[in-house]
Order: C-alpha cells, then sequence, then structure tokens
C-alpha cells in the first residue's frame, strides 16, 4: 500500500495551483539570474591556447567556428582516462539534437577534454555523437579555467574549484560518505573504476561549462559554471524533477554510459 498523500482531483488542483504559484516565481528569478549571467564583465582572453579538432590544430577564436558565441563544455577526459567520465557522457547525451539549433543561432557548442584527440573520437564513434569535441592535451586551459589541477595542486593543496581554494586531497573516497549500491563501492572509486583509472587520477579532471564571445577578432571570458551549476544542463535530471518519485538516488549512483544499459532496458528498447 502506497505511503503517500491520497487526495481528490479537487485537492489535487488546489495544491497544484499553489505550486503554479512557486513555480512561476522560479521562472522569474530563474530570468533574473540569466539577465545578471549576460551582464558580468568581461574577459579579455590572451593567451594562445592551442587545440587539437577533427579539422587540425585550432586556437580559441578558431572554435567559434565563425560563430560570435561559444559554449565549451569542460568534459571530464583525462589523458589517462581508457574512458570519458560517465556523469560528463550523460549530460552530453543531450548535445547532438541541440548542437543544430544552437549552431543556427550564432552559438557553437564544443566539448574540450585532455585526453588526446584518437581517445576523444573513438568515444565520440562508440556513443554516437556527432558534436565537436577538441583536445586541450598539452595546453594550460584546463587548469586556467579551473577544471583540471596537477599532482602537486592534489598534493600540497591551493588548486581551485567551484570558486573556492582546496586544501591537500585526503582520500577523494571519504568526503560524502560510501555508497550502498554495488557492494558500498564508493562513488569516486566507482567512476575511477569505469573510467580505467584510479581515484586521485579521476579527480584531477573537473566538470564544468565556460561561456566566450568573439567581437573585433578579439575572444572574451563570460561566464563559468562548475559542479551543481551543471545541473540544469543535465537533461534526465529535467525530466527525472518532474518524475513521481524525482531523482531517487537513495541507494547512490545509478546511471550509466547509454550503452551500457542493454540488460536492464525492455526488450521493446533493446
Amino acid at each position: 500500500m502506497t505511503m503517500h498523500t491520497i487526495g481528490t482531483r479537487a485537492e489535487w488542483l488546489a495544491a497544484r495551483l499553489e505550486l503554479l504559484e512557486a513555480e512561476k516565481e522560479l521562472t522569474r528569478r530563474g530570468d533574473e539570474l540569466a539577465r545578471q549571467r549576460q551582464a558580468l564583465p568581461w574577459v579579455r582572453v590572451d593567451k594562445d591556447y592551442r587545440f587539437d579538432t577533427d579539422t587540425g590544430s585550432a586556437t580559441l577564436a578558431d572554435l567559434f567556428q565563425g560563430r560570435s558565441q561559444l559554449l565549451i563544455y569542460h568534459f571530464m577526459f583525462g589523458p589517462d582516462y581508457t574512458a570519458g567520465c560517465p556523469s560528463c557522457s550523460a549530460i552530453a547525451d543531450g548535445f547532438n539534437g541541440f548542437a543544430a539549433h544552437l549552431a543556427n543561432h550564432d552559438v557553437t557548442l564544443m566539448s574540450v577534454s585532455r585526453a588526446p584527440l584518437a581517445k576523444l573520437q573513438a568515444y565520440k564513434r562508440r556513443l554516437g555523437w556527432t558534436f565537436p569535441w577538441a583536445s586541450s592535451f598539452g595546453s594550460d586551459f584546463n587548469l586556467d579555467f579551473a577544471v583540471g589541477i596537477t599532482e602537486a595542486q592534489q598534493r600540497e593543496g591551493g588548486a581551485e574549484y567551484n570558486y573556492r581554494r582546496e586544501a591537500a586531497a585526503q582520500d577523494p573516497q571519504t568526503p560524502d560518505g560510501p555508497s550502498t549500491q554495488f557492494g558500498g563501492e564508493h562513488p569516486v572509486s566507482q567512476f575511477a573504476r569505469m573510467c580505467g583509472t584510479d581515484p586521485f587520477t579521476y579527480i584531477r579532471e573537473r566538470p564544468g561549462m565556460s561561456a566566450f564571445v568573439l567581437e573585433d577578432g578579439v575572444v572574451y571570458h563570460t561566464y563559468s559554471t562548475f559542479a551543481r551549476g551543471l545541473d540544469a544542463l543535465w537533461g534526465m535530471y529535467q525530466w527525472l524533477d518532474r518524475a513521481p518519485r524525482g531523482r531517487n538516488e537513495a541507494n547512490g549512483i545509478w546511471w550509466r554510459r547509454h550503452d551500457e544499459y542493454v540488460e536492464a532496458a525492455p526488450a521493446c528498447c533493446r
């Protein structure tokens, strides 16, 4: 028997209308936050970053692909990984569809990772992705935009992520407690294993997104967000937040790369 509140249609409608007012307020607040993001000062990018792309070596300005705006998803795929981060992969599953819409609205969507280009290309083929993905291998791009840390920073402290300075790393598997799923394996350990690496190497890469604008031949950095700031870009969460049981993650990490769900998928979806 369900433990959830049961009501009449009239009771549901009254509660729904009350919730609607809160949703409208959130929408209005979201519109205001968007205006505040767009009002941030621009920071000129003078450093000569180089990237490897499907069409050859490229500058940051080249990544715009002839458009004036560039949105970069900082995808966790380090040089020592054998596969991309499962969480980043779940976010990136939505890129194929709306990259075309953004491109026709003067915005280029691009993923950037430190893994060599050949690894990124192979992973794209595996998951059926077509959005552009550049390698920043050998450049300071990830460090400068706070989505990567060095071994020295990890050992000694001083790295910045999500606008906070980090202390020297302790055991990366301890901060948020063990997962009760998959035999009690901690999420960091689980994801590191799924990426073919160890926990300390895994967390030297960080997720984030950054926005840039190209004006009069000059590139400016306009915005970056990290950690929970990426929730809004994670398409499946927008749906789960409207599902009856929500994110339903009491038992820990549940998601996989989309080609790893085959055994659990209904027969009609295989």
